[in-house]
């Protein structure tokens, strides 16, 4: 893959995992997103997290408040995924974020009354850019991206309704649900 000018010059300023979810209704309109992080390491230390967003409220879960507020800040809000949602201040809540992944079985994550549970993987393939655009600015992404069938999402209890959306071809399955492995950011 050729590199973007300056690319091999960047530094790394996270290293770990970024899976997430987008639930649609039958009319094809957002009624949830999540993104859970689990950091090995980075400029703003190491931990887990989740950002998830329903009903227009955003929340931010994680034992470590200033990492996820970063997250939430310089990465979640500049996806794809999020924008066209209205996207206020996030309610940010300090406690333990708990997530088991495998590339085998899927993801199980919980926080506060948050769970998440993604499963059904389509695909195992890499994914490499070096024009990601962050907070104005041109990142490279290297990761193992894994779609995923299916996905379900708990607040409170109360089950969130919504669908994966699943497309692309047999060679090559997209979802608005995906598990990250091997997940670096360079700036």
């Amino acid at each position: 893959m050729p590199k973007a000018p300056g690319s091999t010059t960047r530094r790394i300023i996270l290293a770990g995992a970024n899976p997430g979810l987008r639930l649609f209704n039958t009319e094809g309109q957002v009624t949830a997103f999540a993104s859970i992080w689990m950091v090995d390491w980075s400029i703003r230390g190491a931990g887990t997290a989740i950002v998830v967003w329903h009903d227009g409220v955003v929340r931010v879960v994680s034992d470590d408040v200033d990492l996820a507020s970063w997250l939430e800040r310089y990465f979640v809000r500049s996806f794809l995924e999020v924008q066209g949602l209205e996207w206020p201040e996030p309610a940010v809540e300090r406690d333990l974020v708990q997530v088991s992944m495998s590339l085998a079985d899927g993801l199980s994550a919980k926080a506060a009354d948050i769970r998440i549970e993604m499963g059904g993987i389509l695909d195992r393939r890499l994914f490499a850019t070096d024009h990601f655009r962050l907070d104005e600015i041109d990142h490279s992404l290297s990761v193992l991206i894994a779609p995923v069938r299916s996905a379900a999402l708990t607040i409170g209890g109360e089950s969130i309704p919504g669908l994966v959306h699943v497309d692309g071809t047999p060679d090559r399955p997209s979802s608005s649900a995906f598990l990250t492995f091997a997940e670096v950011w360079r700036r």
